[in-house]
This record gives structure tokens, C-alpha cells and sequence, in this order.
């Protein structure tokens, strides 16, 4: 079992998600970011293209204003999550040091539309589907969180929308990217694209990034215009350490759960055995009522919760064959309240059962009652 720790920094890497609207530089600014990254160690980049975005960047283009020169990566093309998931499993730290998702957005709707189940009466996809769709997703983003390598996330954006209490109307509230509900917030850092469109002919567009969340500190409520990698990621590089932590999947997580309630009903399963050994014993030795009784006290609820149902059900008839050995008249009804007053409310039930039909009925009134007091 996990226990607290001192807490240390275990990030290695830059876990960084980029978005926007097309064209504001999604692709561009992630392309300089990792060229950055990787220049650290002079290992490659690995890009994940799901819309051929990076065509004309994989080659030189002198007139192009910024980085003329081809930049150099692997490219996978797909839209495949399980393409995807098996490439990016398949890297090599040592040979790899950066990756880029282009998009994740593409990536999102690929797999709801792998979906082939059956769907609602308003033909959308049922609750119960949603756990099989985001698996590769939710696996996806774990390996991606816990590998060595910088990870650049990149997605459109969209807007979001809320009910209005006074008016109960739907109002936008702000954006965010394109992808599964939860899955923007967890890289480190989030980046926020727009291009500035200019006010004269002839001039530039300006890109402007907007730092929107940022786990160290350095970028929060900070925009940067050409966002490069001297301005995004170079001030975060001297937080990094040696050591990546490691994010563990749904799977791995209940895996984990499943072993621990395991263990848990097999001690309980011995523990209540022992119960049901002591005790049938202490009843065996008994040699009159009174000291039989004197076991039955000590059966009390808090022995019965540390038993299996089973094996209560096995005590009490035990119980019941003794008790049945030392009467030498059938139960009476002072017996049965006895009983509920001892607060054996089951053993109270089972001599009512050989009482008449009113006298049953009157230790199952004070049987209710007793119950209700405690």
C-alpha cells in the first residue's frame, strides 16, 4: 500500500498543450518548440500529423518569413488512436526526445466515430458506451503524461456554454480545446493560440500565445507574442529533474483496488473461520443454559461484522442445536423475550416460530420495537 512521503519534483519532461482556432499558429509555434527541445540533447522529434499540416514545413521554403529552412522530424500520419497509441509506445527515449500530437482533436473524434453500438432513441451514443471509447484515449494520454520525452499537445479550440439561472438561457462562457471533456487541464502547461489580424495592407499577422494555465508559476497570466522556444519553454527547462513520475491508467489504478478487496475478503474470510471455530467450542463446552447464554452475550453485532454471512448462519444454528439439547419443555415466551432482551434478535425470532399464533405476534412486536430503540 501507497503511504505519504516527503514530496519531491519527478518531471523531466515539458508536458505542454497548444490551442486555437485554425490558423492561429498551432502547428508553426509547436514545429519551433520542439526543434528547441530537441536541440537540448540532439535527439529527434516524433510528429503525430493527423491533417498533413506539416507538408510544406518539412521542407525549405526561402520566401517564408520565419525558419526558411526545412525543419527535420518522424512523421506518422493516421487519425487512428490505436495507430497512434502503438507508435507512440513503440518510440525510443534514446532515440527520440520530443513528440507532437497535431491533433488531439482528430484523434477524439476518430474514436467516438469508431463507435458501432447501439445508439440512443435520439441517436446518440448511450452512457454506458463512453467507458470503451475514451479507454485508448484515457491510456493514450497516461503514457503521454509519464514518458520521458516532452510532450506538445496540440487541438482546436472550441467554445463553451452555460445556462443563464436568470434567464436559463445558453451564453458562451469562454473556450477551451477540442477534445474529451477533461483532457485539456492535464498537461502542465496550457497555451492559448490567436493571430492578430493587422490593421494595415502588407503588414504581418501577429501570433500571440496566452498562457491560460501553467503548474510552475513562471508563464501564469503572461502572453507572449511569435511565441518562440527562448520565450515558452526555455524559462521552465531549470525546473526539470532526472526523474519522470509515472502516471499509472484506469486499468493499472483498479488493478490495484481489485488486489487490495481481494486480500481484505480472504483476511476476512480466515478471520471469520477463526470466529466460527472459538465459538462453536465455547458451545460445545457449555454444560448448562446459563452458561450457554453467556456465550450467546458474547456474540454480540460488532463479532457478527467481522463474519461472513455464511458462517453467522452456521454459529446460530450451532447455537440453536445446543440450546435445543438443555430445554427440557418447548420454548416459552418468556424465553423468546429473554432473547430480545439480550438482543438476539435473530434466536428471539426463531422461538416465536414454535409459539402460538398471539403469542408469535407479540415477541414480533417486541422484536420490531427493540430494533427500532437501538
Amino acid at each position: 500500500m501507497a503511504g505519504f512521503r516527503k514530496a519531491k519534483a519527478e518531471q523531466a519532461a515539458l508536458k505542454l498543450g497548444l490551442y486555437g482556432p485554425p490558423g492561429s499558429g498551432k502547428t508553426f509555434t509547436a514545429l519551433l518548440l520542439a526543434e528547441g527541445l530537441a536541440g537540448l540533447t540532439g535527439k529527434r522529434v516524433a510528429y503525430i500529423d493527423t491533417e498533413r499540416g506539416t507538408d510544406f514545413y518539412c521542407q525549405a521554403v526561402p520566401n517564408r518569413a520565419v525558419h526558411p529552412d526545412a525543419f527535420d522530424f518522424d512523421a506518422v500520419y493516421t487519425r487512428s488512436i490505436t495507430e497512434v497509441l502503438s507508435s507512440c509506445k513503440g518510440l525510443k527515449p534514446e532515440e527520440h526526445s520530443v513528440l507532437v500530437l497535431d491533433s488531439i482533436t482528430h484523434l477524439w473524434e476518430a474514436a467516438i466515430a469508431a463507435y458501432s453500438g447501439k445508439q440512443t432513441s435520439i441517436g446518440s451514443i448511450p452512457m454506458y458506451a463512453w467507458g470503451k471509447i475514451k479507454k485508448p484515449y484515457k491510456e493514450l494520454m497516461s503514457w503521454m503524461l509519464s514518458t520521458p520525452l516532452h510532450v506538445i499537445i496540440c487541438g482546436r479550440q472550441k467554445n463553451t456554454y452555460e445556462t443563464d439561472e436568470e434567464t436559463d438561457e445558453l451564453k458562451m462562457t469562454g473556450v477551451t480545446m477540442r477534445a474529451a471533456g477533461e483532457k485539456p487541464y492535464e498537461p502542465h502547461i496550457l497555451i492559448r493560440m490567436e493571430s492578430e489580424k493587422p490593421k494595415r495592407s502588407n503588414e504581418v499577422a501577429k501570433i500571440i500565445a496566452y498562457a491560460e494555465k501553467d503548474r510552475t508559476g513562471v508563464l501564469s497570466g503572461r502572453s507572449f507574442i511569435n511565441p518562440t522556444f527562448e520565450s515558452l519553454c526555455k524559462p521552465l527547462l531549470p525546473l526539470l529533474g532526472a526523474k519522470q513520475a509515472h502516471i499509472g491508467t484506469t486499468e493499472e489504478s483498479a488493478a490495484i483496488d481489485a488486489e487490495q478487496i481481494e486480500k481484505e475478503d480472504r483476511d476476512r474470510e480466515v478471520e471469520s473461520a477463526k470466529q466460527l471455530r472459538e465459538f462453536k467450542a465455547k458451545i460445545d463446552l457449555a454444560v448448562d443454559v446459563k452458561i450457554l447464554k453467556s456465550v450467546g452475550k458474547d456474540i454480540t453485532k460488532e463479532v457478527k461484522s467481522k463474519m461472513t454471512t455464511n458462517d453467522v448462519a452456521t454459529l446460530r444454528a450451532h447455537y440453536l442445536e445446543a440450546e435445543g439439547r438443555f430445554s427440557k419443555s418447548p420454548p416459552t415466551v418468556d424465553d423468546a423475550i429473554a432473547a430480545v432482551r439480550a438482543g438476539d434478535f435473530d434466536a428471539a425470532a426463531d422461538l416465536a416460530r414454535s409459539l402460538g399464533e398471539r403469542d408469535k405476534r407479540f415477541i414480533e412486536d417486541e422484536i420490531k420495537a427493540a430494533m427500532e430503540a437501538t
